[in-house]
């Protein structure tokens, strides 16, 4: 069989402090009946004052890896929309963080859909023999973008880090990567964007007006999109990995409304309940969302080795993908 990367280690972490829906409705025209009704969300966690992004791929990092069991990687790829700065990237100083050493570190950026993405580059990096191991992190301070007064995106968003180690095996180890399909339509960029703060707006000539470096989101629109997408692409993943949608045991999604996860979920013909939800109690993590969603199934006793997997995303870009896989036999912490 063929060389691949298996997944060997996984861990997460969110902040402490949490925003429930009725702390939202107590400063914005919202309540918790409205919030719930139209995304699930009951409540997400919000960074505190000096923590970035870094801070928490550290955390998720260092839990993945003693997860996995080993202490070095050869690579580290972060996907992340929120770096620390514009430049440089974000992935050093995680990499720093961790005392890995010297080991090439990049970041990925394709929003709700980076993790799939940062998983696919790392798996080509131990395909071509060019690292044996890779820990791969998404990790979001995804309010520090989002307007705190704007109703239509405040109550979505989180914050948060989930991260794993691919490994070198063989396509026949459980835990392997089994099939990949990414998209991107750059026409749709305008339903998920943050005006200012890029060469776009820079060499305008046109100062930035007060909100214009939160994102804007066209919710309606990336709804339709988010479910057409996830579900063609996670349909493409399950023809080249040969299996029935029916014989998938979980569809672990980007948990950014409960509605689109269950819609796909309908368009595969599975079962809701097998399409996991967690975005009830840590909102829409963006690039954090998939690996914060397997750990927390993985630490619930949800995910049992063998069962199969499919993960897919939507964002930004606009991004999409999906993977395929059996949940390894591993530690979740």
């Amino acid at each position: 069989m063929g060389r691949a990367a298996v997944l060997t280690g996984i861990g997460s972490t969110v902040p402490e402090q949490v925003v429930t829906n009725d702390m939202l409705a107590a400063r914005m025209d919202t309540s918790d009946e409205w919030i719930r009704s139209r995304t699930g969300i009951r409540e997400r966690r919000r960074v505190g004052v000096g923590t970035a992004t870094s801070d928490l791929a550290v955390e998720a990092g260092r839990r993945a890896l003693k997860s996995a069991g080993v202490e070095s990687v050869d690579a580290l790829v972060l996907a992340t929309t929120t770096p620390d700065h514009p430049c440089p990237a974000t992935a050093p100083t995680v990499a720093s963080g961790l005392g890995l050493g010297p080991i090439p570190a990049f970041d990925v950026a394709a929003v709700c859909s980076g993790f799939l993405y940062a998983m696919a580059t790392a798996a080509g990096l131990i395909s071509l023999g060019t690292a044996d191991r890779v820990l791969v992190v998404g990790a979001e301070a995804f309010t520090t973008i989002i307007d705190p007064d704007d109703r239509n995106t405040a109550p979505i968003f989180g914050d948060g880090a989930g991260a794993v180690v691919l490994t070198a095996g063989h396509q026949s180890d459980r835990g392997a990567l089994l099939a990949f399909d990414l998209g991107a339509d750059g026409d749709l960029a305008d339903l998920i964007v943050v005006p200012a703060g890029g060469s776009r707006q820079r060499t305008s000539g046109v100062e930035p007006g007060p909100t214009d470096h939160f994102m804007k989101m066209q919710g309606r629109t990336v709804f339709v999109n988010a479910v057409n997408r996830m579900t063609e692409s996670s349909r493409t993943v399950l023809r080249r990995t040969g299996w029935d949608p029916g014989s998938v045991d979980w569809l672990v999604g980007h948990q950014a409304n409960v509605r689109i996860l269950h819609a796909v979920a309908d368009q595969l013909d599975l079962p809701g309940e097998r399409a996991f939800v967690n975005v009830d109690s840590v909102g829409n993590t963006a690039a954090a969302s998939i690996p914060l969603a397997l750990d927390d199934a993985a630490r619930a006793g949800r995910l049992a080795p063998g069962d199969r997997v499919v993960l897919t995303a939507f964002g930004g870009g606009a991004t999409w993908g999906a993977i395929t896989l059996e949940w390894p036999d591993l530690a979740a912490l």
